[in-house]
């Protein structure tokens, strides 16, 4: 049974950092694509970064870009977001998510083939 468990939310100022992690167990890891996603209070869930199985690719949302990073350990089987100069726009529930598919090109929530239970980011300005 494939589990994903996220950790490292919190509160944190506007300008600052938190690093969330996502552990997987019941898969072979470093087979699959690997992505972050967030939803807000009544709004839909987004994508926020992509990762391919190698580590190689990594994609970003344009909300997102330049800010946020999303390194992967695959000997650790886990995934990490790495976010600074967070914003206010920023809070929102992120979730991990194993992608079905080889590949991260638009990736949306209908490419997603297991969820984490999620981890609030709150961001005070």
């Amino acid at each position: 049974q494939v589990q994903l468990a996220e950790s490292g939310g919190g509160l944190v100022q506007a300008g600052g950092s938190l690093k969330l992690s996502c552990t997987a167990s019941g898969l072979t890891f470093d087979d699959y694509y690997m992505a972050w996603f967030r939803q807000a209070p009544g709004k839909e869930r987004e994508g926020v970064s992509c990762i391919t199985w190698s580590g190689r690719g990594t994609y970003y949302s344009d909300s997102v870009k330049g800010r946020f990073t999303i390194p992967r350990g695959n000997a650790k089987r886990t995934l990490y977001l790495q976010m600074n100069s967070l914003k206010a726009e920023d809070t929102a529930m992120y979730y991990c998510a194993l992608m079905q598919q080889l590949t991260c090109a638009g990736f949306t929530s209908s490419g997603v083939r297991n969820w984490g239970q999620g981890t609030q980011v709150t961001v005070s300005s």
